[in-house]
């Protein structure tokens, strides 16, 4: 039987793994170049370190895998979360390396209003949370100011229908600073654009507006969307310029809104709330200025009227007259008499005053200090004879004091002298009982050798030492007893008592 190899079963082209996979590819990015996927973002991880994001979107039965590349991300309007229904945009492809299929996302948009709104409400809840929105932040709208900012487009008909109702109420300079406010990057421009009206230095070449408005017409709330981002909120809130939010109709709130100083309900109405009607003030000021000269004239005929009154009030000079005329003839009448008792008053001073100076004059004081000296003499004989009888019995008392105390100390030294003598007595007595003549008598004798030195040891004895013994009555020689007999000393008697040699 020949060795043949097998045929195939019928007529099917043979495939290779990648070859396959590439005409899979090709022909779902064929019939699916372009769709519109509308899911739950579930398993969602964010830009990993290459920057790309993948996720899943699933319904109830299904689900597909997605992937949004760097550059496409950081372009995106809504951002995806875990759990956010969305509509997703871009074209079906395959992963050969998983053998499996998924969607490329060119744009993400949330699906619906409902989810649109969840979104909306969390955001405002956070940023409300970190105060943006506290009324008490909020400043106050200049009421004429002298520039005026806004931020729109300036191809609409809103930087028109701004500048048609400003030239209405009352002329004031513009500056528009354009801005897309619809878009991707509509938000981006609308905060750079608030910075940069408040960026503007004061006093510089290009002029610092008062106050802001941040204008766009109506549309859905996809269209209001890029006044919902965050960095147009943190922008509006952050402005120290007074800022007017006009977006969208009356019925249309964006998160803008909250943080302005000031919500308009339409461009048109955020214009008549920033300056005033120029003929109504003109009429205003004509009214207060028609009321301020009504009330001057009235109030000169008041004052004039109150004159009139007060001159009807005032007296005639007669009668201003006659009260101080008729005092004056009084005091000519006092006059006369009060002057004659002024005078006596005088007199009567000037009697008593020249009996005080006669009283006081040299004549008179020698007088009286003559009787004084002479009474004052008097008094000195006497007070001398006074003081020398009082002399003489001190002198008599201090001789009296003096004679007793010699007496006393006569016999007061009596006394000491006889104390000290038997004290003397009783020493001396005591010094003799103690002294070397008794010690003798009591049958003690003194040992010297023959140089005078007193022997205090018998082994100071040597033998054939020359000895001289003094007793209570005398002295005799005396030799040790072995060896040369030396020559005695010369002796010498001492009367009974004596006591020189023994010291």
């Amino acid at each position: 039987m020949d060795n043949e190899s097998p045929q195939p079963a019928g007529n099917a082209p043979e495939w290779s793994v990648s070859d396959l996979s590439g005409a899979l590819k090709r022909t779902l990015e064929d019939a699916f170049g372009f769709v519109r996927v509308r899911g739950e973002i579930s398993g969602y991880r964010g830009p990993v370190s290459s920057g790309h994001v993948y996720f899943s979107l699933k319904d109830v039965n299904a689900k597909i895998d997605a992937v949004i590349w760097k550059g496409v991300f950081g372009r995106l309007k809504t951002r995806p979360q875990e759990g956010l229904e969305v509509i997703a945009t871009g074209k079906i492809t395959t992963f050969a390396g998983k053998s499996s299929y998924q969607i490329v996302i060119d744009s993400l948009e949330p699906a619906g209003v409902g989810a649109l709104m969840a979104l909306l409400e969390e955001r405002r809840k956070k940023l409300a949370a970190e105060g943006l929105f506290d009324e008490g932040r909020k400043q106050l709208i200049p009421y004429l100011p002298g520039t005026i900012g806004v931020v729109t487009s300036p191809t609409g008909a809103v930087i028109r229908d701004i500048l048609h109702r400003l030239e209405e109420r009352f002329p004031r300079r513009v500056l528009v600073w354009p801005v897309r406010v619809q878009g991707e990057t509509s938000a981006v421009e609308v905060a750079n654009a608030i910075n940069g009206f408040n960026a503007l230095p004061q006093g510089g070449r290009i002029p610092r507006p008062d106050v802001i408005i941040v204008a766009r017409g109506g549309g859905s709330l996809e269209d209001l969307m890029g006044f919902n981002e965050e960095a147009v909120v943190r922008a509006a809130a952050a402005s120290l310029i007074p800022l007017v939010s006009a977006v969208g109709h009356e019925t249309d709130w964006t998160l803008i809104d909250h943080a302005a100083d000031l919500r308009a309900p339409t461009p048109t109405g955020a214009a008549e709330k920033v300056v005033p009607v120029h003929a109504e003030l003109l009429a205003q000021v004509t009214d207060l200025s028609r009321r301020h000269a009504g009330a001057t004239l009235r109030l000169f005929d008041r004052r004039r009227s109150d004159l009139r009154a007060l001159g009807r009030a005032l007296p005639t000079p007669e009668n201003l007259l006659a009260g101080p005329r008729q005092r004056l003839d009084l005091a000519a009448a006092r006059l006369g008499p009060a002057l004659a008792r002024n005078a006596r008053a005088y007199e009567q001073r000037l009697a008593q005053l020249d009996r005080r100076l006669h009283v006081q004059s040299p004549a008179a004081r020698l007088a009286t200090l003559a009787v004084k000296l002479d009474s004052l003499g008097g008094r000195l004989v006497l007070a001398r004879g006074n003081v020398v009888l009082r002399q003489r019995e001190r002198i008599a008392r201090a001789n009296d004091r003096l004679e007793a105390i010699a007496a006393r100390g006569q016999a007061a030294f009596a006394r000491l002298v006889q104390r000290r003598r038997d004290r003397l007595d009783g020493l001396w007595t005591l010094a003799a009982s103690l002294g070397p003549q008794a010690v003798l008598a009591r049958g003690y004798a003194l040992v010297r050798d023959e140089n005078g030195v007193l022997l205090r040891q018998a082994a100071a004895a040597r033998p054939g030492m020359a000895l001289q013994v003094t007793l209570a009555d005398g002295s005799f020689g005396a030799v040790v007893p072995g060896g040369t007999t030396p020559r005695p000393a010369p002796r010498k008697t001492v009367a009974p008592g004596g006591q020189g040699d023994l010291f």
